[in-house]
């Protein structure tokens, strides 16, 4: 054989430098991709990266050992579409103007995808939306009505609605692939918004989950059976409460027969369960089925106690089995993500629109600015730059996804959002992160499980809750003394400087944040207008 001239061979080499070092500075410069992963109604609690007790989240608990988790992360307004304007908008619910869920979404506010897509980004939605059908900013998006179903969903699209044959978690993720395998564009950095309606009410899980969870016993909270001492206007009026208040048949599946049988009379019907086609619903009748029976035997058995014990075991059961789901195809994500070698660029969320209660203080359900629905899950894993396997416990909201994607992106921030970038703090540079108290604004009452009108604002050590409509009354937390906010010392004179300190610090952040007693009356009579209060 002949020998190759020593000139090719430099030639060659010299080439593959120059191309491996440009590739390297190609892929050094372009923008990092975004990929935002949100559920509903999933519970911090319900992670096992937080606790364990509950449930085993493996996939979503990757995100936090390879990234960073958030042990303060809140929210302004703890209710769905609400949160999820203030997540697209970065501003809070008085300026953007969805204050509730009934509400419509002012489409001249401008989005972070928006933003985005005019720098250049690709973007894609898939999931649960939950307000307005054509969402601006987006390339691509097929988005549930509404709540949407669990079982056999419909999805609006730009070319029209469309029906699912299968399970929400499953489809959704499966729309979400076939985008980032068959549409994603190489040379664009994209952003995608993955969302999960689970585990949204009425909790159906998939029949891979209902089979196992149906079986499953879990420890009841502490404050299961919360009398709501020190709180009795506030707290105790919620219709939220497991034993009085969650439903037999909407809720925990138990059928019209059974319920006849019984004479039980409820306001809701089946829902999401008229969903399913006949061969589902054989499967899910060869689980649930045998639970009606059982239930109607002993129903005369049970006092108050055994009763609210067996609705919370069956809510934990449904509950926590939808969330196998969204932890399952998460992984999927993930592993898609690996696989393509996407990761290294992509900065990666998970989270939730709010938290939720999981029996403690007797509820399921969220509104509340007590911890439980107030806090929310956030792990966010960004490698190169997020150290792994670290924890935060700064204050941050879902106030501040806006101009953290912006931030990362390069864009610059319209001046009008009112959040702050995390940037700082998922690059462990701590001593740029200057926010001490967050501030949170509750609007829906009269409705939905009577949850009081409030405002209010937190810190790491207390926290201070106003309850002005209908009511008007103050509570004090301290939240290091009392983690499960059980004991109101808005009175106590031992707490009467501290009490002080956080009115002052109240009224300057709602001065900050542009809010005011006149805009809350604002909303009350818009309420008053549309005849949901009585005048």
């Amino acid at each position: 054989m002949k020998p190759t001239p020593i000139s090719i061979i430099l030639g060659g080499l010299l080439l593959c430098l120059l191309s491996c070092k440009t590739e390297k500075k190609e892929n050094s410069t372009k923008k990092p991709n975004i990929v935002f992963i949100m559920s509903d109604d999933h519970a911090y609690q319900a992670i096992s990266a937080y606790d364990d007790r509950l449930i085993k989240t493996p996939n979503i608990d990757r995100i936090a050992k390879e990234g960073l988790l958030f042990t303060n992360a809140t929210v302004t307004n703890s209710i769905c579409a609400p949160s999820r304007a203030v997540i697209l908008t970065g501003k809070h619910s008085h300026i953007n103007g969805k204050i509730d869920n009934l509400s419509p979404f002012d489409t001249t506010n401008v989005t972070f995808p928006q933003l985005l897509q005019k720098a250049g980004y690709q973007t894609a939605m898939f999931g649960k939306l939950h307000f307005g059908n054509n969402p601006k900013g987006f390339d691509e998006f097929k988005i549930l009505p509404g709540q949407g179903d669990y079982y056999n969903p419909r999805f609006i699209t730009q070319k029209g609605d469309t029906t699912i044959t299968g399970y929400v978690t499953d489809i959704t993720t499966d729309l979400t692939l076939d985008w980032l395998k068959n549409r994603r564009k190489a040379d664009k950095p994209f952003m995608l918004m993955y969302l999960h309606k689970a585990p949204h009410r009425s909790w159906m899980p998939a029949p891979r989950h209902y089979k196992e969870f149906t079986n499953n016993t879990y420890p009841l909270p502490a404050t299961l059976f919360d009398d709501y001492a020190t709180r009795e206007t506030t707290a105790g009026p919620a219709e939220m409460n497991i034993l009085k208040h969650m439903l037999l048949r909407y809720d925990l599946k138990i059928t019209d027969d059974v319920l006849a049988e019984l004479n039980i009379e409820e306001r809701l019907g089946a829902g999401g369960i008229n969903k399913l086609n006949p061969e589902q619903k054989a499967e899910w009748d060869k689980v649930y089925g045998p639970i009606n029976e059982a239930f109607k035997n002993e129903y005369g058995k049970m006092n108050d106690s055994t009763l609210m014990v067996w609705k919370y075991q069956r809510y934990m059961q449904d509950y926590l089995g939808t969330i196998a789901a969204v932890d399952e195809n998460v992984g999927r994500v993930l592993d898609y993500l690996d696989q393509e070698k996407l990761t290294e660029n992509t900065l990666i969320v998970y989270t939730s629109d709010q938290g939720f209660y999981l029996g403690e203080h007797g509820w399921f359900d969220k509104r509340f600015m007590y911890d439980e629905s107030f806090k929310t899950p956030l792990l966010i894993k960004w490698p190169n730059v997020i150290t792994p396997g670290t924890t935060e416990d700064e204050m941050v909201q879902n106030l501040d996804f806006a101009q953290t994607f912006l931030e990362v992106a390069g864009v610059t921030a319209p001046e009008d959002m009112q959040g702050k970038s995390l940037v700082p703090l998922l690059k462990g540079e701590k001593e740029k992160w200057d926010r001490e108290a967050v501030y949170y604004h509750y609007y829906e009452y009269p409705a939905e499980h009577a949850v009081k009108r409030q405002y209010g604002i937190a810190t790491k050590k207390y926290k201070l809750i106003h309850f002005y409509y209908d009511v008007d009354v103050w509570e004090l937390y301290d939240r290091a003394k009392d983690p499960q906010e059980l004991n109101n010392v808005f009175n106590d004179s031992d707490y009467a400087e501290i009490a002080a300190e956080m009115k002052q610090k109240l009224s300057e952040i709602r001065e900050k944040y542009k809010d005011s007693d006149a805009l809350s009356n604002q909303y009350i009579q818009l309420y008053k207008d549309k005849g949901l209060i009585e005048e």
